[in-house]
Order: structure tokens, then sequence, then C-alpha cells
């Protein structure tokens, strides 16, 4: 018999204020707002010698990471193909079609997703958190999931199986 096993973390401490807008219909665009996202990251898989799956402290720890890098900035993606977003050292100018936004660089975060929803959002902090734990410790789950709750009652989840997935090349880690 093969035994499972599932380890999950959430933690008031694995909260994100951050601001965004999505694109949708191909023709519309929110208005700029806010959500205060809490993450919550599941590892599944077999016991190891030590008999336990995956380290609490170590994970909340790396999700942690992730999650504060996405605190209290500006979600820009930058493969939506209705939303034009230019980089430079001090500003970041984003349009959609007669609109135009400009925001401080280090206020924002530039992510390599299609669409800020929380769906995408879950899928970069689950391929950030998957990198984090291979290269940190040599950890890879047979199942990793992330949900991401933008409102209470209100959540999307992010699951991959890495091994069959693709996910364990160099590049898929979804920095930018």
């Amino acid at each position: 018999m093969s035994e499972r096993y599932k380890v999950r973390v959430t933690k008031d401490h694995l909260v994100f204020c951050s601001g965004h807008f999505i694109s949708y219909e191909g023709s519309k665009c929110e208005r700029l707002h806010g959500h205060n996202y809490r993450a919550a990251v599941e590892v599944e898989g077999p016991l190891d010698e030590n008999y336990y799956l995956f380290d609490f402290i170590a994970l909340k720890a790396r999700t942690k990471a992730i999650t504060d890098e996405l605190d209290h900035h500006m979600l820009l993606a930058t493969r939506n193909a209705h939303i034009s977003v230019e980089a430079s050292e001090q500003r970041v100018r984003v349009r959609y079609r007669e609109r135009e936004w400009i925001f401080p660089r280090e206020d924002c975060v530039l992510l390599p997703i299609e669409n800020t929803t929380a769906e995408l959002i879950a899928r970069y902090i689950a391929r950030r958190l998957l990198a984090d734990l291979r290269q940190h410790h040599r950890f890879v789950p047979e199942v990793l999931r992330v949900e991401v709750e933008e409102n209470v009652g209100q959540s999307a989840t992010y699951e991959c199986r890495p091994h069959e997935s693709g996910l364990l090349s160099a590049d898929s880690t979804g920095r930018a």
C-alpha cells in the first residue's frame, strides 16, 4: 500500500496587500483596485527518512519570502496581449487602449503572467515556491497546491505535479 501525506500552511503572515487590474473579454479593463490577499500552500507526497513530509517552518518561510515581494506593490502582468507595460529604471508606463498609468518602478512587481487574476497569481507563487524548495531544500513534492484568497469566500487554487508537468526545468521559476 502506498501512503501519501499532505502538509498545509496558511497563517496571518502569509498575506499581501497589492493593487492590480485585469482585462477581460478582450475589450474591457477593470479600474485600479486592491486586495488583502491570503496565501495557503499544500505539499503532498510520501514521508522521508525522518517520518515527515516537509518542515512546516521552512515551508512558511519560503512562502512568506515570496508573498513579501508582492506586498504593498502594484502587480502588473507583462504577458497580457491587451495591456502594454514599459519599464525603465525610474517608472513603469502601462497602457490599455486610451487609458494610461505611470507608476514609480519601485512600487511595481512585473509578473510574467497573462493577467493578474487570483488563478495566475497562485500559479506564479507556486512556480516560485517550487524553484525555491528545489534549490534550498532539494525537495520536490509530488503535488504542490497554492491557494490565493482574494476576499473572504473567494479564492483560486493552482495545482501542479512537478514530476509530470515539466516544471523541473531550469527556466520554470516564473521570475521576471
